[in-house]
């Protein structure tokens, strides 16, 4: 089995969320209004107890400044190394949306990657993503974690190197293409180097969590209020294991389980998004127009067949550019994160069986962060990467990669060849991984929410319910749908049971389900 550019770490995609923040064609940095809003996290009763090289940090003024026509913005300072505090530091981009009516606190919010900005969620989706209840009794805060777009933004390939990477096709079960693959690895890993300086070594999620908790005392906030998407539940559940008595309500949706391997991380989501696709197929055929035809399983070979003419033929479009196979599945996976997408991917075969890639091109360009004009409008893939390379050891070993590129396909035979390879995308990275694969119980916290949708396929719902069994106050809490994550796209009854949690201190039942 053929694939398409070089691998990148397959786990931990960016939540839908992030995806459509992504695609906006044009994304505002913050912009200094006229009437400033300072606030200082002096308070010892809010500040906490915290080392000595850090109060300064946690007790700086920050300057919030009106931006994007009701929010406010602000830039906040964090070390660098937290080994090594006094060295040197970062900034950490901010908004706001100050809520509208009594405010009860601040709630963080994470998209999800990594790489995700949390800038851009609250910018371009707050007003409608989050429900009146919420935003009426929460400040709700996006921040782009450290190495992500605004806060030291790691950045490896210019727009142009992306496109041509993007247009590469190696068959790695082929040793010269592996070692063509394993080569352009290498120079992008110096590419990464060159480009994004000494923040590269100290992206880590558990340094982004440290930065979380010092947003905390500068929100004015005793307790951190969060809410999580993707692999923003594993920087919540990070925070929750460093600092247990400083978690406030906490919703972790569609959730990581930190103790899962990178190999154990591909085979859950080849698998989830397979089943995902057969839901599709499922759909497609019940309804008019299907570009797919007979049984389930019959429509599945169709797709996997034009799959196969896209990887041994990339296919040009009248954009003059191609669609590899693996840009091909790519556009596939992408439309797996919404039912709202599951029209659009009609089409998009549709084209694709008639002889036209342009559908195709376009999913796997919104997957991407290109805009028409060639522009990548984010680093999610650069930080993406740069993040996972310190998150996750990762195996080199070309027997082991084959061995289990061969169980991936197996398994899943859309998706596998997508999701194997690990191992090449940190090929010459100069920082080892600092991350840890164990579980995180976080005791002495309050209750915890952790959200799972049954047919998620980017994180599995039986990673819900391992993260939720490993937290001692884990509380479950089961969507009954299709796509990647629940809130702010569900039913009533998530949304109502999520917003008592925050506002009123309901705590449902663990199991409960909608």
């Amino acid at each position: 089995m053929s694939a398409g550019n070089v691998p990148r770490p397959p786990a931990l995609r960016a939540s839908l969320t992030a995806a459509v923040a992504a695609v906006a064609l044009l994304l505002a940095s913050c912009s200094v209004g006229t009437e400033p809003d300072v606030t200082t996290s002096a308070d010892p009763q809010i500040v906490g107890d915290v080392p000595a090289e850090l109060r300064d940090f946690y007790t700086q003024a920050v300057t919030w400044s009106s931006c994007n026509g009701g929010f406010q913005c602000a830039e906040v300072e964090v070390p660098l190394d937290y080994d090594a505090p006094k060295t040197d530091s970062i900034k950490i981009s901010a908004i706001r949306l100050p809520a509208s009516g009594n405010k009860m606190g601040s709630m963080l919010v994470n998209p999800g990657g990594p790489g995700g900005s949390g800038v851009n969620m609250v910018k371009d989706g707050a007003r409608s993503y989050f429900s009146d209840k919420l935003r009426k009794s929460y400040d709700v805060v996006g921040f782009d974690p450290r190495g992500v777009q605004r806060s030291a933004g790691v950045k490896c390939l210019s727009d142009e190197q992306m496109d041509a990477s993007r247009q590469l096709s190696f068959d790695l079960s082929n040793d010269a293409d592996f070692a063509r693959a394993q080569a352009e690895s290498r120079k992008q890993s110096e590419l990464c180097v060159q480009n994004s300086g000494d923040v590269l070594e100290h992206v880590d999620t558990a340094s982004s969590a440290r930065d979380m908790d010092i947003l905390r005392a500068v929100v004015g906030d005793k307790a951190l209020n969060y809410m999580g998407f993707s692999y923003g539940t594993k920087l919540g559940a990070t925070y929750a294991g460093l600092f247990p008595e400083r978690v406030g309500k906490f919703s972790l949706d569609g959730a990581m389980d930190p103790t899962l391997d990178i190999d154990q991380v591909s085979m859950g989501q080849a698998v989830g998004f397979e089943n995902a696709l057969g839901a599709w197929v499922e759909d497609c055929l019940s309804g008019a127009d299907c570009p797919v035809t007979g049984t389930k399983e019959q429509a599945l070979g169709q797709i996997r067949s034009l799959q196969e003419i896209y990887t041994q033929t990339p296919q040009q479009t009248p954009q003059n550019r191609v669609v590899t196979g693996t840009e091909f599945t790519n556009a596939i996976a992408f439309a797996m994160y919404s039912t709202d997408l599951w029209e659009p991917l009609k089409g998009a075969l549709a084209q694709a069986v008639a002889g036209d890639a342009s559908g195709m091109l376009l999913l796997t360009d919104y997957s991407a962060d290109r805009d028409p004009e060639g522009r990548y409008n984010s680093n999610t893939a650069a930080a993406f990467t740069a993040i996972n390379c310190l998150d996750y050891p990762m195996n080199s070993d070309l027997a082991h990669m084959r061995e289990q590129s061969k169980l991936l396909q197996e398994a899943a035979p859309t998706f596998g060849g997508l999701l194997g390879y690990s191992g090449l995308s940190c090929t010459g990275w100069p920082h080892e991984p600092t991350g840890t694969l164990e579980p995180i119980a976080a005791a002495g916290a309050g209750p915890i929410l952790v959200i799972g949708t049954t047919g998620d396929p980017a994180t599995p719902y039986q990673w819900s319910k391992a993260l939720a069994g490993q937290l001692d106050s884990g509380v479950l809490v089961s969507w009954e749908g299709e796509g990647h994550t629940a809130y702010g796209r569900a039913n009533e009854c998530l949304t109502s049971l999520v917003d008592a949690y925050f506002v009123d201190g309901t705590v449902p039942a663990s199991g409960t389900s909608c």
